[in-house]
Protein backbone atom coordinates (compact mmCIF):
# COMPACT_ATOMS: atom_id res chain seq x y z
CA UNK A 1 0.00 0.00 0.00
CA UNK A 2 1.43 2.77 -1.28
CA UNK A 3 0.92 6.71 -0.78
CA UNK A 4 0.58 8.32 -4.00
CA UNK A 5 2.36 11.67 -5.25
CA UNK A 6 -0.91 13.46 -5.74
CA UNK A 7 -1.90 12.72 -2.43
CA UNK A 8 1.35 13.08 -0.51
CA UNK A 9 1.28 16.92 -2.10
CA UNK A 10 -2.16 17.67 -1.58
CA UNK A 11 -1.42 16.49 2.34
CA UNK A 12 1.59 18.40 2.38
CA UNK A 13 -0.28 21.11 1.37
CA UNK A 14 -3.67 20.97 3.38
CA UNK A 15 -0.82 20.28 6.20
CA UNK A 16 0.84 23.86 5.85
CA UNK A 17 -2.17 25.62 4.93
CA UNK A 18 -3.24 25.03 8.76
CA UNK A 19 -0.04 27.32 9.44
CA UNK A 20 -0.37 30.28 7.22
CA UNK A 21 -2.81 33.22 8.25
CA UNK A 22 -4.58 33.41 4.95
CA UNK A 23 -6.34 29.62 4.82
CA UNK A 24 -5.92 29.14 9.08
CA UNK A 25 -8.64 31.98 9.51
CA UNK A 26 -10.52 31.27 6.36
CA UNK A 27 -13.46 29.79 8.10
CA UNK A 28 -15.17 28.45 4.95
CA UNK A 29 -12.19 26.59 3.79
CA UNK A 30 -11.31 25.02 7.54
CA UNK A 31 -15.24 24.16 7.67
CA UNK A 32 -14.64 21.93 4.78
CA UNK A 33 -10.78 20.67 6.04
CA UNK A 34 -12.12 19.72 10.01
CA UNK A 35 -14.03 17.02 9.97
CA UNK A 36 -17.48 16.93 11.52
CA UNK A 37 -15.76 14.80 14.84
CA UNK A 38 -12.24 16.73 14.39
CA UNK A 39 -10.68 17.59 17.67
CA UNK A 40 -7.47 18.48 18.80
CA UNK A 41 -4.52 17.75 21.93
CA UNK A 42 -2.82 20.84 21.66
CA UNK A 43 0.60 21.45 22.81
CA UNK A 44 -0.27 22.83 26.10
CA UNK A 45 -2.35 19.60 26.79
CA UNK A 46 -5.66 21.51 26.70
CA UNK A 47 -8.30 19.71 24.44
CA UNK A 48 -9.54 21.48 21.30
CA UNK A 49 -13.20 20.68 19.98
CA UNK A 50 -14.05 21.51 16.23
CA UNK A 51 -16.08 24.63 16.79
CA UNK A 52 -13.27 25.83 19.12
CA UNK A 53 -10.49 25.51 16.25
CA UNK A 54 -13.11 27.52 13.80
CA UNK A 55 -13.87 30.29 15.81
CA UNK A 56 -9.89 30.87 16.91
CA UNK A 57 -9.72 34.54 15.99
CA UNK A 58 -7.87 35.56 12.98
CA UNK A 59 -4.10 36.49 13.87
CA UNK A 60 -0.73 36.62 12.70
CA UNK A 61 0.80 33.36 12.52
CA UNK A 62 5.10 32.83 12.77
CA UNK A 63 5.63 29.75 11.65
CA UNK A 64 8.59 28.18 9.90
CA UNK A 65 7.62 26.78 6.71
CA UNK A 66 7.88 24.77 5.12
CA UNK A 67 7.49 22.10 8.18
CA UNK A 68 9.99 20.38 9.21
CA UNK A 69 10.46 16.53 8.85
CA UNK A 70 7.29 16.35 7.37
CA UNK A 71 6.64 12.81 6.80
CA UNK A 72 3.36 11.72 5.27
CA UNK A 73 2.30 7.69 5.72
CA UNK A 74 -0.42 5.56 4.81
CA UNK A 75 -2.25 3.47 7.55
CA UNK A 76 -5.15 2.38 5.39
CA UNK A 77 -5.69 3.20 1.78
CA UNK A 78 -8.18 5.95 3.15
CA UNK A 79 -6.34 7.01 6.60
CA UNK A 80 -2.90 8.65 6.25
CA UNK A 81 -0.74 10.16 9.04
CA UNK A 82 1.14 13.27 9.03
CA UNK A 83 4.05 13.98 11.20
CA UNK A 84 6.63 16.75 11.54
CA UNK A 85 8.24 19.30 13.91
CA UNK A 86 6.58 23.02 14.21
CA UNK A 87 8.96 26.04 14.73
CA UNK A 88 6.28 29.05 15.94
CA UNK A 89 7.71 32.19 17.14
CA UNK A 90 5.67 33.78 20.19
CA UNK A 91 6.49 37.50 21.42
CA UNK A 92 9.86 36.95 20.46
CA UNK A 93 10.43 33.13 21.76
CA UNK A 94 10.14 30.02 19.34
CA UNK A 95 8.19 27.05 20.64
CA UNK A 96 8.66 23.56 18.66
CA UNK A 97 6.34 21.01 18.94
CA UNK A 98 6.11 17.65 17.62
CA UNK A 99 2.77 17.36 15.41
CA UNK A 100 0.63 14.16 15.03
CA UNK A 101 -2.33 14.98 12.32
CA UNK A 102 -5.21 11.98 11.28
CA UNK A 103 -7.02 13.05 7.74
CA UNK A 104 -9.13 10.83 5.86
CA UNK A 105 -10.27 10.56 2.65
CA UNK A 106 -13.74 11.80 2.21
CA UNK A 107 -16.20 12.24 -0.88
CA UNK A 108 -14.38 15.58 -1.95
CA UNK A 109 -11.27 15.13 -0.60
CA UNK A 110 -8.81 14.45 2.40
CA UNK A 111 -10.50 15.96 5.94
CA UNK A 112 -8.40 16.09 9.30
CA UNK A 113 -9.86 14.24 11.79
CA UNK A 114 -7.43 14.67 14.69
CA UNK A 115 -4.19 16.54 15.52
CA UNK A 116 -2.03 16.41 18.47
CA UNK A 117 0.99 18.47 19.22
CA UNK A 118 3.55 17.66 21.87
CA UNK A 119 6.07 20.26 23.37
CA UNK A 120 9.92 19.95 23.27
CA UNK A 121 11.43 21.05 25.55
CA UNK A 122 15.66 21.47 25.29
Amino acid sequence: MELSSEDRGELEDLEQSLWRAETRFDIKLMDQIFSADFFEFGRSGRVYGRQECLNVESQPIDARLPLENLRVRLISPDVAQVTYVSSVTYDGIEELANRSSIWTRAGNGWQLRFHQGTAIYN
